[in-house]
C-alpha cells in the first residue's frame, strides 16, 4: 500500500522475543528493540552516545517462530517494516503506543557473523508458559485481545 510508513531500525534487541496467541490462534511474537544514536563530537575529539529509543516489534506467523527461534535479548538486529499506532482503554484511561510490524528481521552483520539454516516446513511445538492476565489489544485484525505466552528453549 502506498500510504503505508514504512521504517529501518538497527540496534539490539531489548528483551526476549516473546510468543502470543491472539484470540483466533494467530501466532505472535513480540520484542523490543533498542536503538542509541552516536554522534562525533570535535570537541572531545570522540562518539559520543544520544538518547536511546525502544520501539516494540511484532513478527507475525512464520517471521514469528524464526524470531523466536533466532533472536535474544542483546543480539544486533536490522528490523524493516510497517510503522503502526494503536490505543485502547483499560481502566477508564486511553493507552497508545507505536510499533513496527516486521516484514523483515535479521542479525547486524556489521556487528558479527551469523550462519543462516533454512527453516523446516514441518510443524514445531515450542515450549510455552500461559500468563494469567491477557494482554491489552493490540489493534489487531480480529480486535480481541491476545493471550501472552513466553518462550523457553526446548
Amino acid at each position: 500500500m502506498a500510504n503505508e510508513t514504512n521504517v529501518t531500525v538497527t540496534g539490539y534487541v531489548a528483551q526476549e522475543p516473546v510468543l502470543r496467541l491472539t484470540g483466533s490462534g494467530t501466532k505472535v511474537v513480540n520484542f523490543r528493540v533498542a536503538t542509541t544514536e552516536r554522534r562525533y563530537d570535535k570537541g572531545v575529539n570522540g562518539w559520543r552516545d544520544g538518547d536511546t529509543l525502544f520501539f516494540a516489534v511484532s513478527c507475525w506467523r512464520n517471521l514469528g517462530e524464526n524470531v523466536l527461534d533466532s533472536l535474544h535479548k542483546g543480539d544486533p538486529v536490522v528490523v524493516q517494516g510497517r510503522l503502526r499506532d494503536g490505543s485502547w482503554e483499560k481502566d477508564g484511561v486511553t493507552h497508545s503506543k507505536v510499533e513496527i510490524e516486521a516484514t523483515a528481521v535479521g542479525h547486524d552483520l556489521a556487528r558479527g557473523v551469523s550462519r543462516f539454516t533454512k527453516s523446516t516446513l514441518q510443524p514445531r511445538e515450542p515450549v510455552v508458559e500461559v500468563v494469567a492476565e491477557p494482554a491489552p489489544p493490540d489493534g489487531d485484525a480480529d480486535g480481541e485481545p491476545d493471550r501472552e505466552m513466553s518462550h523457553s528453549a526446548a
